[in-house]
């Protein structure tokens, strides 16, 4: 009877354990996700607020000319900043003050549609300057003035976005290396150079698969080629290239390496190494050579 008793008592001792790991680890796996969710949800909320970061500084460069509205952008500007910052050193597990920060998002957002409607009426009442001005020549002058304003403001409108979506080279490094791939001092062992370089993170530029062009050039100001037909297109007209590569940019910062094989008798002196992305000079290195 005993036996018995014991028996039962460790199967059921054996199915209640079984059925509390159970427990465990789906509760366990359940919050894993919940984090996850977390952590998605505050990333795509700190993109939203760095695209609205983006938005508030091209309007801060516009040629507005009214110091109330300029004033209340600085304000809103300075706002989407500290709660930019706030949420960055936020914890994602912190669900409360990231539902805060995501309801403060959408009170920006509206805030922001206010301020455009204002610009937008400002640009209406030029426009009816100018219709005005077909009946009244007295105002003639006044509605040019309107005219080049709104000009103005195009322009800048169109550099800002062209500024913020050109992509950067920083971190430039020129290392020479001997006939086993090992960097060398001694300039007569030099086989091949190696430059080290990263494209920095640029959330406005488009992602995708992007081309390199490295422009070196010798002490003299020769560039160095391969081949002659090495050209790419640059401001219109033809440019030669020292070396291509092609890489997948995510909109993160990127480092990357590129490498010269050494096939003709090096120059003592400054090299210059030029980087281009999508038609645009994206930096500009130097670095030295000495025996």
């Amino acid at each position: 009877m005993n036996k018995k008793l014991i028996t039962l008592f460790v199967i059921v001792a054996g199915g209640i354990i079984a059925a509390l790991l159970y427990l465990y680890f789906h509760q366990r796996e359940q919050m894993q996700e919940m984090v996850e969710e977390l952590e998605f949800e505050k990333e795509a909320i700190q993109d939203e607020y760095e695209d609205l970061a983006i938005q508030f500084d091209g309007y801060q460069q516009l040629d507005i000319h009214n110091d109330s509205l300029q004033e209340q952008l600085a304000k809103e500007q300075q706002r989407v900043r500290d709660l930019l910052e706030e949420l960055r050193i936020t914890k994602a597990t912190n669900a409360r003050r990231i539902a805060a920060l995501k309801k403060e998002l959408a009170t920006v957002r509206a805030v922001m549609v206010t301020y455009v409607h204002q610009i937008d009426s400002l640009n209406h009442t030029n426009q009816q300057l100018t219709e005005e001005n077909q009946q009244y020549r007295v105002r003639n002058q006044e509605i040019t003035q309107a005219n080049t304003q709104l000009t103005q403001v195009n322009t800048q409108l169109t550099q800002v976005v062209t500024r913020a979506a050109m992509l950067e080279v920083s971190g430039f490094e020129c290392i020479p290396l001997n006939k086993r791939d090992r960097k060398t001092s001694y300039f007569s062992q030099i086989q091949k150079l190696q430059f080290n370089y990263a494209i920095q993170k640029n959330i406005t530029c488009e992602p995708g698969n992007k081309t390199v062009y490295m422009v070196l050039r010798r002490p003299d100001g020769e560039v160095m080629q391969k081949r002659p037909e090495q050209l790419f297109n640059y401001e219109n007209g033809q440019v030669p290239y020292s070396i291509r590569q092609s890489v997948e940019y995510a909109g993160e910062t990127l480092a990357q390496t590129m490498y010269w094989q050494v096939e003709e008798i090096l120059q003592a002196g400054t090299y210059t190494a030029e980087f281009f992305i999508d038609g645009n000079l994206c930096g500009s290195f130097t670095f030295k050579l000495e025996k």
